[in-house]
């Protein structure tokens, strides 16, 4: 059980694929519009039920509890070497430019 007042995400599906705007990409129409969002549990819920959500705005928004005490788990990737010989080859010539100090 998660305790009212704890930091969860919650998750949602806004819009089905079928009614996706029809100007969006088709890839992107074929997918359903999904919300996930962060905020303070109004009750107490358990993982994987319907649940309400205070966000840090003051909204009140309703999705499925997912996680309690969610982390940040963005990042830039993976490693590509060819971005780093990029760089490399764009230092080296900036440094062959530069005038002498």
């Amino acid at each position: 059980m998660i305790r009212k007042g704890t930091w969860v995400q919650l998750h949602s599906v806004v819009l089905e694929p079928g009614l996706r705007a029809p100007q969006v990409p088709e890839d992107t129409a074929k997918a359903p519009l999904e919300l996930w969002v962060k905020g303070w549990l109004m009750e107490d819920t358990e993982i994987g039920q319907a649940a309400r959500a205070k966000t840090r705005t003051g909204r009140v928004v309703t999705g499925m509890l997912v996680k309690e005490n969610p982390g940040f788990e963005h990042g830039f990737g993976a490693f590509v070497p060819e971005l780093l010989a990029a760089q490399e080859s764009i230092l080296k010539a900036a440094l062959e430019e530069a005038p002498d100090a």
